[in-house]
């Protein structure tokens, strides 16, 4: 909502200050469609110049998560918990290679297949079974197993970073593409010079809205949502976080619920559970 709400908020600021002040918006619609062709198809050329074709269509994809939000939310964050309990509490209670048959197959796993949303979750799957995969193959220490984690966590980031960085570039090009545009409508002026003030005044002022437009949808559109993007992906970084902790807490030779307890104290304040929240759905759980 909030999005949509500024994206209104810029248009009506904008070109209502400007048509206040006494500026036609018809030398504006005028050109607009031939400066959004030239600022357009340049831009979405280099674009696809400068990226790589998953990036390029994850970028378009990731364009959705400034009007959706965070992937995860606070009774995501109490799931994990649970699962993470669940796991740490079965190798406490009934070793190692009881949950051997979980890693292995979690989709078909009595304890993953209870929090789907996480089990869909491609890398917060791996992450679980393959740390724990390692864990089985005699490789216990927590310093190690954190090394590794920690690892993974940075090139998940990186890669998913990806996108909105390759946006950001598009807002960093945009005010550039914008003069080629005005430079282009000077271009036609200066070949018009014998026309009258009058049309001379049209063809400037058409040829400056090349920079405007590009200044004006760097910094009012494709900046904020390229750091709204990675604000929410650098968010959803938490909840790998957790698991990271957990588990490194479990190897420390922690109890499960104090496992639990040092990852519920690192959520993020906004979607933390209490935590007489999570004792009273932890007492629930059967292992």
């Amino acid at each position: 909502m909030l999005p949509i709400i500024g994206i209104v908020i810029v248009f009506v600021m904008v070109f209502g200050g400007y048509s206040m002040a006494g500026g036609k918006m018809d030398v504006i619609l005028h050109s607009l469609p031939y400066e959004m062709t030239m600022i357009g198809g340049a831009t979405v050329g280099a674009f696809l110049i400068a990226n790589k074709g998953d990036v390029a269509k994850a970028a378009l994809k990731d364009l959705s998560k400034c009007f959706k939000g965070a992937k995860w939310s606070k009774q995501d964050y109490a799931d994990l918990l649970c699962l993470m309990f669940m796991v740490t509490k079965t190798i406490k209670t009934k070793g190692l290679l009881a949950v051997e048959e979980h890693i292995e197959r979690p989709h078909e796993s009595t304890i993953f297949t209870q929090f789907p949303k996480i089990a869909h979750d491609h890398f917060a799957l791996d992450f679980i079974c393959d740390t724990l995969r390692m864990v089985s193959m005699s490789l216990e220490d927590p310093f190690q197993i954190e090394d590794v984690m920690q690892k993974l966590i940075d090139k998940h980031h990186h890669e998913a970073l990806a996108p909105s960085g390759a946006l950001q570039n598009v807002a960093d090009g945009l005010p550039a593409i914008g003069i080629v545009a005005a430079v282009l409508g000077v271009i036609k002026t200066m070949a018009s010079i014998d026309k009258p003030p009058e049309i001379l005044g049209g063809m400037i002022g058409g040829a400056l809205v090349g920079t405007f437009l590009g200044v004006f949808l760097a910094y009012c559109f494709v900046g904020p949502m390229s750091n709204k993007i990675k604000s929410f992906y650098e968010q959803d970084g938490q909840f790998y976080l957790i698991i990271r902790d957990i588990i490194i807490a479990h190897l420390k030779g922690n109890a499960p619920q104090v496992s639990i307890e040092i990852g519920r104290g690192n959520i993020p304040s906004k979607y933390q559970p209490s935590f007489a929240e999570m004792e009273g759905v932890l007492s629930e759980i059967k292992v």
